[in-house]
C-alpha cells in the first residue's frame, strides 16, 4: 500500500510523468542501492523466497523472476536479488550499440495497468555488457542474457548477429534467451516462422555446443502471444528438433483489447502491449505449451502477472518459472515478497 500511495505516485510524476525519465531515475537508485552489502543482504531475507527450483539444468533461489527489458544494461544487477528475484534476464542486447528507436516511446496506461512500448532495443550493445559483467563479477542469482537482432543488420545476416552476442557474452549468462519476438525491430517477428528459425536455432545451437562442450549452455526461445497455435506449434518443433532448452512465454503483443476507453488515444501509440490486458492470453500460450509438449518442454511464464493469483495460475498452466515487469512497475517490490511466499514449495 504504500507503495502505490507514496513510491509509485511519486516516480510515476517524475519529468512531468514522462515514464521513460522515471525509469531511467530507478534504474540509477536500484545501481546504487546494489552498491550498498548491509542493505543488499537486509532486503534479500524480507524478499526473498529461500526455496530452490530447478528448470531447464539451472538452479534457481524462487521461481520470480525480472523479465527483459527493465535492466537492459545490466546496470543493476546488484539490486535486484535484494528485492527477491530469484533470477534476472537482461537485455534484449544486440551485437551494435544502438539508441533505439524515437523518443517519446515508452507510454503508461494506468486505469488499464498497461505499458506499451517501441523502444527497439536501445543497449550499449554486446561488447559493453561483456565487461560489465567481467567487472562486476557474481550476481547471486542466475543471469539469463535477452539477444536480439541489430537494428542496422539485415535479415538475412541475423544469424551473424545472434552468434557473436551469443560468443561473447557466453560465459557469464546461465542461459540465453533467444529474441525473435519483439515488434520494435523491423523484420525481427519473421524470424519466428520455421524456415528462419531452424537456421537461426540449429547454428545458436551449434555455437552453444561449441563453446560449452558437454555442458553447453541452456538456450530458449521468447515468443510473441500473437502467434497462432499452428504457427506456435511450428516453432515447438523447431525447438524439438535441436534441442532448445525452454520456452519463454510471452513476449508484448500487437492487439489492444482490454484498454479502458478512456485510454484510447494512448491505446493506439504503435508498439507492444504489456500488463494486465495480457494476463489471460499469456497463461493461455503457456498451457497450450504445455499440452503441445507433454509438459516436457519448462516453460518461463511472463505477461500480465499483478497478483499471486495469476501467478499461480501461471503456474498450474504449466510454467516452471514466472517473471515480471509490468507487475513490477505498478505493483512495487511487495508482488515479489507475496509470490515468493505463496508458491514455495510447489
Amino acid at each position: 500500500m504504500a507503495y502505490k500511495q507514496l513510491i509509485r505516485r511519486a516516480l510515476f510524476s517524475l519529468g512531468g510523468g514522462n515514464p521513460e525519465i522515471a525509469h531511467e531515475r530507478t534504474m540509477a537508485a536500484l545501481t546504487r542501492l546494489g552498491s550498498v552489502r548491509p542493505a543488499v543482504a537486509g532486503l534479500r531475507r524480507v524478499f526473498g523466497s529461500g526455496e530452490r527450483h530447478t528448470a531447464f539444468g539451472v538452479t534457481f533461489p524462487g521461481r520470480v523472476g525480472l523479465a527483459a527489458g527493465m535492466d537492459k544494461d545490466g546496470r543493476a544487477l546488484k539490486a535486484w536479488p535484494a528485492l527477491g528475484f530469484g533470477h534476472v534476464e537482461v537485455g534484449t542486447v544486440t551485437r551494435h550499440a544502438q539508441p533505439g528507436n524515437p523518443r517519446p516511446r515508452l507510454f503508461r496506461l494506468p486505469e488499464s495497468e498497461a505499458i506499451i512500448n517501441r523502444m527497439g532495443f536501445n543497449n550499449a550493445g554486446a561488447d559493453a555488457l561483456a565487461a560489465r559483467l567481467a567487472a562486476l563479477g557474481p550476481v547471486g542469482v542466475p543471469l539469463g542474457i535477452s539477444i536480439g537482432k541489430s537494428k542496422v543488420t539485415p535479415v538475412e545476416e541475423a544469424v551473424d548477429d545472434y552468434r557473436y552476442s551469443l560468443r561473447a557474452l557466453y560465459r557469464f549468462g546461465d542461459y540465453f534467451a533467444v529474441n525473435v519476438s519483439s515488434p520494435n525491430t523491423p523484420g525481427l517477428r519473421g524470424l519466428q516462422d520455421r524456415d528462419a528459425l531452424d537456421v537461426l536455432l540449429g547454428e545458436l545451437r551449434k555455437e552453444s555446443l561449441e563453446l560449452g562442450g558437454a555442458t553447453p549452455k541452456p538456450i530458449l526461445v521468447k515468443i510473441a502471444p500473437d502467434l497462432t497455435d499452428h504457427a506456435i506449434g511450428e516453432v515447438l518443433q523447431v525447438c524439438a528438433d535441436h534441442g532448445i532448452a525452454g520456452v519463454i512465454a510471452t513476449n508484448t503483443t500487437l492487439a489492444r483489447t482490454g484498454l479502458s476507453p478512456a485510454e484510447t488515444p494512448v491505446g493506439a501509440e504503435a508498439g507492444g502491449l504489456s500488463g494486465r490486458p495480457l494476463t489471460d492470453r499469456a497463461r493461455d500460450v503457456v498451457a497450450f505449451v504445455a499440452r503441445e509438449t507433454g509438459g516436457r518442454l519448462p516453460i518461463i511464464g511472463v505477461g500480465g502477472i499483478f497478483d499471486v493469483a495469476a501467478a499461480v495460475r501461471m503456474l498450474d498452466a504449466g510454467a516452471s518459472l514466472v517473471q515480471l515487469y509490468t507487475g513490477f512497475v505498478f505493483e512495487g517490490p511487495v508482488l515479489v515478497r507475496r509470490i515468493n511466499r505463496a508458491v514455495a514449495g510447489r
